[in-house]
Formats: C-alpha cells, structure tokens, sequence
C-alpha cells in the first residue's frame, strides 16, 4: 500500500497522522450548495430594497430651500375695500410678489405676518404652494399635505418641518407695507 492510501477510502496525513475519511456520497451536493447561496443572494436582496425604500421615505434635512427673489416693497392700503379685512384680528389675503405669491395674516390690530406661498417642503416641486385652508384658520400645501400655523409660519402636520419664509412687514395706521427682507 502506499503511504497515504487505505482501503475503504482512508487517507492518512504523513505530517500530523490525523485520518481522514472521505465516503462516497458525503459532503454538500452541488445542487444545496446552489440554493444556499440562492437564499443568501435573495436575503441580501431584500435587505437591500428594504433600505432603500426607508431611506427614500424618511424626511431630509438637505432637501432644497425655498428659493429666494427680489421685489420691490409692496404696499396695500388697508382702508381700500379690498384690503379692509386685513383691518380685522385673523384676517388674510393672498397677493401676488415672492416666490410663489405671499400670504398677509393679521396677527392682531397693527401687528401683521407676510408668508412666502412657496412650501418649505420640497419647494421646487411644481405643485409646493401655500394657500388659505377654507376655514381660515391655518395655510395648507396640498401637494404634500402640509398645514401652517398663521402665527409662527411653522409646520403643525404633514411632511414639511421647516417653518414658511416670512417677509418683513410695517404698518403706518394706513399702509401695510412689505418688504423682500426675509425674517429669520
């Protein structure tokens, strides 16, 4: 016999003398090795989309800002009737200017908030514009379902989470004016 030969298919190892034995027939076939590694692939696959899917949904903070323009100040005379329910505590208008246009609310008498229109959420979507709820009492974005509160500009539901650009405003007893200075 040779050395590292046996009957019944034994080897023998010259260095260590560990037998070996190696039967016909035993080990993994090459068809449940393939469908191990079939199963691992589509685990990993899954986990894969899974990822992808939730980090397409979650909110990003890098998202787009809200673009910026220039416009001259603009000037609404409160005692026109068209402005006179700016007169009133909770009164609004929408007026073209800004972005997408701007939205007036009277905080109180004298004390009033100009909101750019554009949403905050994703604001260079077509659809990201703010507008009067028909109940007056917050702004609505209805492309992504976001709603404004009137007193701060900041989100109260929906996907945005930055607050609404608001515009600087001053009022003389008769003019409302509003200027392109964005208040931080």
């Amino acid at each position: 016999m040779e050395a590292g030969y046996m009957r019944g298919k034994q080897r023998m190892n010259a260095t260590n003398s560990k037998q070996i034995i190696v039967k016909e027939g035993s080990g993994p076939d090459q068809q449940s090795v393939r469908h191990e590694m079939l199963s691992i692939f589509r685990s990993f696959a899954f986990v894969a989309v899974l990822f992808i899917a939730f980090a397409s949904c979650s909110t990003d903070p890098s998202d787009d800002p809200i673009p910026t323009v220039s416009f001259p100040d603009k000037v609404l005379n409160l005692n026109l009737p068209e402005n006179i329910g700016l007169r009133s505590k909770g009164g609004s208008k929408t007026v073209k200017d800004g972005v997408r246009g701007i939205i007036i609310y009277c905080v109180d008498v004298g004390i009033y908030h100009a909101y750019e229109r554009n949403c905050s959420y994703r604001p260079n979507e077509a659809c990201a514009t703010v507008n009067i709820d028909v109940s007056t009492l917050f702004m609505t974005d209805p492309c992504c379902g976001s709603n404004f509160d009137f007193n701060t500009g900041m989100p109260s539901g929906g996907l945005a989470w930055r607050p609404l650009r608001q515009y600087r405003t001053k009022f003389n007893g008769t003019d409302l004016v509003i200027t392109d200075e964005p208040i931080e």
